[in-house]
């Protein structure tokens, strides 16, 4: 079972019914894997706000990229590319903001910042890549 104890079908109902997505700590260095997850996420057709304030106000893969998460609301997934001791500030300003799923990528994992978003009613997904999730749960289309 993975860290976040999440089904897949919990994680194929986010993917499928999520359309607003912020990702934070965006590269715009396609050898990065938080460019890699922003482009497959526009190729996907999501409507995605890049958040990286190094970026603001340039464009990532066609996308205009956010100075802060508040810029990029209103946002129902927030994808965080943070070391795990800085994604709890961000799951706290995403619950704040009325996100309804955090999403923590591979090797960033808060368990304290997961039941903070549980008991604020989100989803916490925690240690995983959607593109992995996308291709494991074989999704062909987005909602």
């Amino acid at each position: 079972m993975a860290i976040d104890g999440l089904s897949d079908e919990t994680i194929r109902e986010v993917l499928l019914n999520t359309r607003r997505i912020a990702v934070v700590g965006a590269s715009a260095n396609p050898m990065r894997p938080s460019n890699e997850v922003t482009a497959f996420l526009v190729g996907r057709g999501f409507d995605v706000t890049p958040v990286n304030p190094g970026l603001a106000g340039q464009r990532l893969h066609g996308s205009a990229v956010a100075e802060s998460l508040e810029a990029a609301v209103p946002l129902e997934m927030v994808d965080i590319f943070r070391r795990s001791e800085e994604a709890g500030a961000v799951v706290d300003e995403a619950i704040r903001l009325g996100a309804r799923c955090v999403w923590m990528q591979l090797g960033v994992i808060d368990e304290a910042a997961a039941e903070r978003a549980r008991g604020a009613g989100l989803v916490a997904v925690m240690d995983r890549c959607p593109v992995i999730e996308w291709s494991r749960l074989r999704l062909s289309t987005a909602a």
